[in-house]
């Protein structure tokens, strides 16, 4: 069936190496990319931890970080807690199921006041939260997208990126694609009309990949269905 990826740079290019690496046929195709925002850290005394539930807020925070480096990290999946160990951070905690789980984890190891380090565009936690970056929608021609996903598995990282390929592609059109979504929330946000839906059951990119790479295999077997 082959795959289509749509996050941003830099997980792009390591997703489509995973897909790659076991044979598959993927494109790659980002919707967004990524950009820092100007933001004042708040006094970290008021804080016990950092919860970062994106790579991309610890490549993005910039030199502030530093005022916050004293501060154990609450990390949402491996890549995330590595990005934050290589930028000099202590991981405590690394969770890889939701927000919610990693959050009961951490509350039961005393950390009861994280400051959420996230995109312009994320997922309340019920965390005070600083915005470090944005993700930007890059221009894309319609038609051309929705020809690219046309017998496809689409990946799903996010669910902005789920309604974005459902902006693309009209209702009438998603039954030639197939969407794999991160989570069931990211494949609800996609809506319906498409030629089969499935979700990751832990919320990281291997094992969306292990999944899509699954599907993509029965199919080429005959068996069309998720």
């Amino acid at each position: 069936m082959g795959f289509l990826v749509v996050r941003p740079e830099p997980g792009n290019a390591r997703t489509l190496a995973r897909l790659r690496a076991a044979g598959g046929e993927a494109l790659g195709w980002p919707l967004f990319a990524v950009e820092p925002v100007e933001w004042v850290p708040p006094d970290p005394a008021t804080f016990d931890s950092l919860l970062v539930t994106s790579a991309q807020a610890i490549r993005h925070a910039g030199p502030q970080l530093r005022m916050l480096a004293m501060m154990p990290v609450i990390a949402v999946g491996h890549a995330t807690a590595s990005v934050a160990r290589a930028a000099g951070l202590q991981v405590s905690i690394t969770g890889t199921r939701d927000v919610a789980a990693v959050l009961t984890t951490a509350a039961e190891a005393g950390l009861v006041r994280p400051l959420h380090l996230a995109g312009r565009d994320h997922v309340a936690t019920g965390s005070p939260t600083a915005i470090v970056y944005d993700s930007v929608a890059l221009p894309v021609d319609a038609a051309a997208f929705a020809a690219a996903a046309a017998g496809r598995l689409v990946l799903l990282h996010s669910a902005r990126a789920a309604r974005r390929v459902a902006a693309l592609i009209p209702q009438g059109e998603r039954h030639d694609a197939s969407i794999v979504a991160l989570s069931p929330a990211v494949a609800c946000a996609a809506g319906s009309g498409w030629r089969a839906v499935a979700a990751a059951a832990q919320p990281v990119d291997a094992t969306l990949v292990a999944l899509a790479q699954s599907i993509d295999r029965a199919a080429g077997g005959g068996d069309k269905t998720l």
